[in-house]
């Protein structure tokens, strides 16, 4: 089993609204995908704007850990470390 690790994640300002305008939650987790369902259980309304409604990444959210896009990563199964930043970041579109 991996160690639970203490990371911070940081909400974008598009996202704030969900979680009572936090900008950042800390949550224990050993994987990206851990961290989701911490989000999911503190904060039910962030995590469906996030995931949908099968769990998976939402198209037009982007999920970074530190500087890393999750998909030059492991992907929700990428391993999380103590003091790792999870940064949730929504497309931006506009003409």
């Amino acid at each position: 089993m991996a160690c639970v690790a203490t990371i911070t994640i940081s909400v974008s300002s598009p996202l704030r609204d969900f979680c009572g305008a936090q900008s950042e939650i800390h949550v224990g987790a050993a994987t990206l995908r851990d961290a989701l369902h911490e989000v999911e259980r503190i904060e039910p309304k962030l995590h469906r704007a996030i995931c949908d409604e099968t769990g998976r990444v939402r198209r037009h959210v982007n999920l970074f850990v530190n500087e890393l896009h999750m998909s030059e990563r492991e992907g929700l199964d990428t391993v999380l470390a103590s003091g790792d930043v999870v940064t949730i970041l929504p497309a931006v579109s506009g003409g």
